[in-house]
């Protein structure tokens, strides 16, 4: 048996990876474009595992696809293919739609095709898990309750409007074509790999740079935090004893405002790598212009994924945090191979003129 992947060399994706092959004696096919964020460095200790067979490519290349699954006979595809952060899509929105709507819809068009092709057992076994965000609801208010899986779709960035898009499209194929497909929208994942264009890396990386940090705004948008490793299995439980059309609501039970996320990182830093003559690196806080559409507030309830398959987090955030401060301090390695000079073009040109 065996299943495929898209995006496994990311940050969510090659966590997933070594968790299955942690958990499971099945193959994983792994095909990813290999963007700016995908990097196999994060693989590097599987290269040797025959488990793990990589393939370079794009979801959009839907005859690559069609190819990949008439050779290795998935049960299932789980998507996590997806441009992700909301400062790119506001400066190049086109290739999020490229990516998250064309893409998974020539996803989809692989899978139909495949799927129809399958005995009647194995149509009963086969599954497609698509992998979406808590950002296709909008934003909350601070006194309403967190986003369940009935909430209305009111995506307010690019971003989260080409994930929305995707989602219905998953959707679609549900009921028009019977694709047994399952949707899972989570909060902002946290952990090792993570590209540090993201509020935690880049707070790390920064702050060991002694470089400023920057906080949009006044630093009280609130976010759900979700260790990666907990999503990971969430996915896990989801694939495997998910109902077919459903959605599942994936958080971390943490709320916290971006800048008490960035003081707790410092803490961390000030205790595990103190800087020179006893300052805290919460001096290196620097608050800049917020970035347009920014929304106030994520959270997510959790209670359908807990109650009808019985998963839960097993990281508080301060657990989760401590793990992934320690694995950047140990891994520095890593980030200065992926903090090219793309990278830092790409920091000038989104902060510098926000100062």
């Amino acid at each position: 048996m065996a299943i495929l992947i898209t995006g496994g060399a990311g940050f969510i994706g090659s966590n997933f990876v070594y968790e299955w092959v942690n958990h499971s004696n099945e193959q994983i096919i792994n095909l990813d474009k290999l963007t700016y964020a995908g990097n196999l460095e994060n693989l590097k200790a599987l290269k040797n595992q025959g488990q793990h067979i990589f393939v370079q490519g794009d979801i959009a290349n839907q005859e690559l696809v069609g190819q990949l699954l008439e050779k290795y006979q998935p049960r299932a595809i789980i998507n996590f293919a997806a441009a992700s952060h909301v400062d790119r899509s506001i400066k190049g929105p086109e290739d999020f739609v490229m990516t998250n709507v064309v893409g998974t819809f020539k996803l989809l068009e692989a899978a139909r095709h495949y799927y129809s092709n399958l005995t009647d057992q194995n149509k009963a076994q086969f599954r497609f898990l698509h992998v979406s965000t808590d950002e296709v609801y909008g934003s909350l208010l601070p006194t309403e309750n967190g986003f369940t899986e009935k909430n209305p779709y009111q995506p307010n960035s690019p971003y989260s409007a080409s994930k929305a898009s995707s989602d219905h499209f998953v959707r679609a194929y549900y009921h028009t074509y019977g694709l047994p497909v399952l949707t899972t929208n989570c909060s902002n994942n946290y952990g090792p790999f993570q590209f540090p264009e993201k509020l935690l890396p880049l707070i790390i990386h920064n702050a060991l740079n002694e470089k400023p940090l920057p906080v949009y705004g006044d630093g009280t948008q609130v976010r759900d935090w979700l260790y990666v490793t907990d999503h990971c299995q969430a996915i896990m439980t989801v694939l495997e004893n998910g109902q077919l059309g459903e959605v599942y609501n994936v958080g971390g039970f943490n709320e916290q405002k971006n800048i008490e996320v960035v003081k707790s990182i410092c803490s961390h830093l000030d205790k595990k790598r103190p800087r020179a003559q006893g300052k805290s690196y919460s001096e290196l806080i620097t608050f800049v212009t917020d970035r347009p559409g920014h929304d106030k507030r994520y959270a997510i309830d959790a209670t359908k994924i807990n109650k009808n398959l019985d998963w839960a987090p097993k990281e508080t955030f301060q657990t989760g945090l401590e793990k992934t401060v320690n694995w950047y301090l140990d891994n520095q390695a890593w980030t200065q191979s992926v903090t090219s000079g793309e990278y830092r073009k790409w920091v000038d040109t989104n902060y510098a003129a926000r100062g």
